[in-house]
């Protein structure tokens, strides 16, 4: 594979999964490691990845202000949030970790909508903020720098404590035999935390996220209740998921 390839694939993982780890680009790409620390330094000098030790994050998750910019799949992104919205009621109780998706549910919301939403995510926070009748608790505890989300042993104590209407998830990867997965062990602690104290659990995800899956389970496919994507539940794409029981929108 040429450099321009190696690149392209390395911010294609990017896009689809916020960050990816040294060690398994080497194996997908079957180039050494100082090939792929190359890489990332290269892309990381051209403002197009941030670098961090043993891989890389998106640049989305440089971006604490109010509207993100230069999303991925944004218009994707836009229709699976009118889906959503038909979920939310007025006076539910939500929970939810961060992604650029979830941030885009939070702006969409009506202004006459009063939730309480508790999550651990700046973003999401930031988002909040604006909005005239959103009570937010914060889940607090260590700060990710890298994730922009708590994580760690208090965190999760306080989201035992609650019983959400809806949890709305950020979702890495999806597919049947693995479930929901992710690469950040403490980030995947804090979901696995708001899918038990949930009623229901949402995953929100674009599908070219759909049959892809990462090192750590967050939970399986049959905790989910939702799937919601940016394709008609008609699709035989997602045929499988709804073989296996959840609620496809």
């Amino acid at each position: 594979m040429l450099k321009k390839e190696r690149q392209a694939y390395i911010l294609h993982q990017l896009n689809l999964h916020n960050k990816v780890l040294s060690v398994d680009l080497c194996s997908e790409i079957a180039v050494s490691e100082d090939t792929i620390r190359r890489d990332l330094q290269e892309l990381s000098e051209a403002g197009q990845l941030i670098k961090v030790h043993g891989g890389a994050l998106s640049m989305a998750f440089n971006e604490v202000q109010f509207e993100p910019v230069n999303v991925y799949s944004q218009t994707q992104k836009k229709t699976i949030v009118h889906k959503a919205l038909q979920l939310i009621q007025n006076g539910m109780f939500i929970i939810t970790s961060g992604g650029t998706t979830i941030l885009e549910l939070i702006r969409a919301l009506p202004p006459n909508l009063k939730l309480t939403i508790m999550t651990g995510s700046i973003p999401v926070i930031n988002a909040c903020m604006v909005h005239p009748k959103i009570e937010v608790v914060v889940i607090g505890d260590k700060l990710s720098k890298d994730s922009k989300i708590t994580v760690g042993a208090e965190a999760i104590q306080k989201i035992s404590h609650v019983n959400a209407d809806l949890c709305f998830l950020g979702t890495n990867a999806l597919d049947i035999d693995h479930g929901v997965t992710d690469n950040d062990w403490e980030v995947v602690q804090i979901k696995r935390a708001m899918v038990r104290s949930a009623s229901k659990v949402i995953c929100m995800t674009i599908s070219e996220k759909l049959q892809t899956y990462q090192p750590i389970s967050v939970c399986k496919a049959k905790e989910i209740d939702y799937l919601i994507t940016e394709l008609e539940p008609t699709n035989p794409f997602v045929k499988p998921f709804i073989e296996a029981g959840l609620t496809v929108m």
